[in-house]
């Protein structure tokens, strides 16, 4: 039988993206089978690397800060994030975050529709 567990995430983990994440529910930490979520932070003035994700969705809630994602095969494309706002990016679509504060850190809980997320996460070279 299933149980249902609580997470209290206790260290940073630094992941891919090049961004500090606290790992909440995963296929490691409780055993999802179709699920991770995560809270990231982005430091002041930094971005994440850009990269994509193979063969998962990601949705993501900021809590705080204003964070521009930019996006498209070349990062042509641009969407800013406030506190309190959604931003779904698809399966395979090239993009990186960039916290637009140069004094604070932008805050997000991250979720995605894979247990291993981090295993999925390929660089991308823009030219």
């Amino acid at each position: 039988m299933q149980q249902v567990q609580a997470i209290r995430p206790d260290r940073e983990v630094l992941t891919r993206q090049r961004l500090p994440y606290f790992v909440g529910i995963s296929g490691q930490t409780v055993g999802a089978s179709g699920l991770s979520m995560h809270l990231v932070t982005i430091p002041p003035g930094a971005r994440s690397e850009p990269h994509y994700h193979v063969g998962y969705e990601t949705g993501i809630y900021v809590l705080a800060g204003k964070v521009l994602t930019r996006w498209g095969t070349r990062l042509e494309n641009e969407v800013v994030s406030e506190a309190g706002e959604f931003l779904f990016i698809p399966a395979g679509v090239p993009h990186e975050a960039v916290n637009l504060s140069t004094t604070e850190a932008a805050r997000a809980v991250v979720a995605r529709n894979h247990p291993a997320e981090q295993d999925q996460v390929q660089p991308c070279v823009i030219e």
